[in-house]
Order: C-alpha cells, then sequence, then structure tokens
C-alpha cells in the first residue's frame, strides 16, 4: 500500500509497496485513515533518531517488528473490517486511535520473544501511559497513520459521532495529551492559568483547559502567527521577546487576576527559561507542569528553594490513558471543546506523496508559520465534506 514511512537513520520517503496490514488477533479492527497529523515526534525522528524506531537491523522489544514503518500516530479514520471479537465498533464507524504500545499489548505479536514477559510495575498498577517499554504505533511498535491503513486492537480505538468533522477526530490524541497534563495539575475550575509556548501541544492545551471550565487563559508565546491563532481560541497572549527576562516575569505575573502569579503554568515549549518562567510566575501553592519533550542528556540548573520558600509544586504529564481520551472526546460532543476553535490548529492537508517534502520539512524549516499539519493517506482533501459524509 501507499505510505510515507521510516526506513532508517536520515531516511523517510514515499513508498508503494508498504506491506498491506491484516488482522492477526480477534480482537482488531481494520481503519482506513482519513487524516493523521504531523507530530513533534515524528520530526524528531528525522532529525535526531532514531528515538523510538528501532536503530537499523534491530527490532522492536515489544512487537518484534523491525524497519520500514509507516509513521504517524495522530489519526483518524473509518472501520473498514472487524475481527471475529469484537464487540464495541463496527464497519463505517468514525474512530481516533490511542496509539501507545506497552506490555498490555504484548499478545498481539505472538512469536515476539518478549510475549509472555511479565508486565512491568507501572502496567500492572494500571498506569501504561509510564510503562517501562512504552512505545507508539508509527513510531517503532507497528506501521502508523501516514499509510492508507493500519490494523489495532480495539481497546486503542474510541468511536466518535459522525457530525465530529474528521479533521477534528485527528486532533483528538494531541488535545489528550494536554487533557491528561491538566488532570495531572489537579486544577480546579476558577483557577488562573499561564501556558507556556503556543505550538500544538500549547493550543491543544487552551482546548483541554476549556474541556475543564477554564476560559480565562494567558498564552506566552514569541512567534504573531501562534498568538493570534491563541487569541482567536479565547487566550490572552504576551509576546516574551519584548523584554528582557527578568521584566517578562514581572509582567507575566501581573497578567494574573491578583497580579502575584498563576495558580496553575503548563510549559509547552520545554527550554531552561521556560522551565524557570512556570515556576517563577506561580503564586504560592501554585502548581507547574511540564508537558514538553525535553531532549535527553542535557541537565539543567534548578533549585529547589524556588519551590519550598512559597510551597510550589512541579510535576510531569506523560502521554494519556482511556480517561483522557474518553474525557476529550466527551467535551467535543458536549461542546465545551469547541471544534471550530479546535480546527483553527490546522494548517495545511497535504498527499502522502508529498508528505516529507512539503509536510515535515515545511514543519521543521517554517516552524513559526505552521501548527498542524494533517496528511490524506487516501486523498481526502479540502473539498471533500460531501464525500466524507456518505461515508
Amino acid at each position: 500500500m501507499r505510505a510515507l514511512a521510516y526506513f532508517g537513520k536520515g531516511d523517510i520517503h514515499f513508498t508503494k509497496d508498504l506491506e498491506e496490514p491484516r488482522i492477526t488477533t480477534d480482537d482488531e479492527l481494520l481503519i482506513d485513515i482519513i487524516f493523521c497529523g504531523i507530530c513533534g515526534t515524528d520530526l524528531h525522528e528525522y532529525t535526531d533518531g532514531p528515538i523510538f524506531f528501532p536503530s537499523d537491523g534491530h527490532k522492536h522489544e515489544i512487537s518484534n517488528n523491525e524497519l520500514p514503518q509507516a509513521m504517524g500516530h495522530e489519526m483518524a479514520g473509518i472501520v473498514r473490517e472487524v475481527g471475529s471479537g469484537v464487540t464495541q465498533f463496527k464497519v463505517g464507524d468514525h474512530v481516533s486511535v490511542e496509539p501507545t504500545g506497552t506490555c498490555r499489548d504484548r499478545y498481539r505479536w505472538p512469536e515476539a520473544p518478549g510475549v509472555n514477559k511479565e508486565k512491568c510495575a507501572a502496567c500492572k498498577r494500571g498506569m501504561y501511559n509510564v510503562c517501562s517499554h512504552l512505545g507508539l504505533i508509527g513510531n517503532g511498535v507497528q506501521s502508523g497513520g501516514f499509510a492508507e491503513r493500519v490494523v489495532i486492537n480495539e481497546s486503542h480505538c474510541y468511536k466518535l459521532p459522525n457530525h465530529i468533522p474528521m479533521e477534528v477526530v485527528a486532533l483528538v490524541q494531541p488535545i489528550a495529551v494536554s487533557w491528561h497534563a491538566v488532570r495531572v495539575s489537579k486544577f480546579k475550575p476558577g483557577s488562573s492559568v499561564l501556558i507556556l509556548g503556543g505550538g500544538p501541544i500549547g493550543l491543544s492545551t487552551i482546548l483541554a483547559l476549556n474541556g475543564h471550565g477554564c476560559t480565562e487563559i494567558v498564552v506566552s508565546e514569541p512567534a504573531k502567527i501562534r498568538r493570534d491563532l491563541a487569541e482567536k481560541m479565547g487566550a490572552v497572549v504576551y509576546d516574551p521577546m519584548q523584554h528582557s527576562y527578568e521584566e517578562n516575569i514581572k509582567y507575566l505575573r501581573a497578567l494574573a487576576p491578583d497580579k502575584d502569579g498563576f495558580d496553575y503554568c503548563f510549559d509547552c515549549s520545554g527550554t531552561p527559561a521556560t522551565l524557570r518562567s512556570s515556576i517563577e510566575c506561580l503564586t504560592f501553592r501554585g502548581t507547574a507542569v511540564n508537558v514538553a519533550m525535553w531532549a535527553t542528556g542535557k541537565p539543567i540548573d534548578f533549585f529547589p528553594m524556588d519551590i519550598t520558600q512559597q510551597e510550589k509544586s512541579y510535576t510531569g504529564s506523560m502521554c494519556y490513558t482511556h480517561h483522557d481520551f474518553e474525557g476529550v472526546i466527551d467535551a467535543l460532543e458536549k461542546g465545551t471543546i469547541d471544534p471550530e476553535k479546535a480546527q483553527h490548529m490546522i494548517t495545511a492537508k497535504v498527499p502522502l506523496e508529498r508528505g516529507f517534502e512539503d509536510a515535515m520539512m515545511r514543519l521543521i524549516t517554517h516552524k513559526e508559520e505552521t501548527i498542524k499539519v494533517l496528511l490524506t493517506p487516501n486523498n481526502f482533501g479540502e473539498l471533500d465534506s460531501e464525500r466524507l459524509a456518505k461515508l
């Protein structure tokens, strides 16, 4: 089948010859991919990888799968075929996919050496989002959504009503990342919030907060196009490039309702400056959450008394669980997350054939001018709303 695939270090290209997926266990679905978003993780696999993908000549620890594999894990699709044991889905259902690969998925690959391996401590406790062997569909465990079709077990799939645009279904996964971060923060309605970074996850965090009843949000972001989008999505915006670091902290703290810092800060950038800002912009007993993925092996200075003196908290958020996908979908159905507002995040839709040059490289070289680019594996583009409505 047609796919944009990872063949090895520095080698991502379009192919017509990737092996077709097929149902091999009775709880699996075969899904036609309508849209699949490009994530920063995908870009890092090209610039810095392999990270999640197995290195050349090796196989994945969970699945025993090797390269090449179709990339892509932000999937929106339509069920094409169901296994004999599937109970929750039927052909024609619109679905989002939770793309984690963990200890709980080993049974899908009975020929893999680790199929009978004991579950890690996190998976035993139901915290599979921090599995010791955590991987992603489309990033090493198995081929993902930069392809015409994908097979995945039904416990990873979530049905959405047909009135939710398929473009928005492709945003459920990144919004779930932010939904989990809001849950981890133990957010309380009526609290003040600062988001540091207005990229895809920063904008997704606006939506996740909306879904939790929060509409008073400040976003600090240097790129004008991203500030403009955050403003369209209802946030107050701030340009951190207009002042020195020390002055930025003063001005940001003053944007909180009591002018003395925020109850919650979400770091969606992952730089030394934003980590420090996320703590210094808190009020007393405030909570800072790191949502960003940091480069490994690059420690930074951290001063515990910056937290201790005002009993602040600092924590991290990793991936998502089924609770987060269910929460996002429920919020979309109820309208507390506005699908039209979510669509502001989508910069372009690009066919698979041009996915590397016109999508991935565009995101790498013109980062400040793009937010979310969707690939269209089955050639559903800008004018296909009537065609999609018939499916």
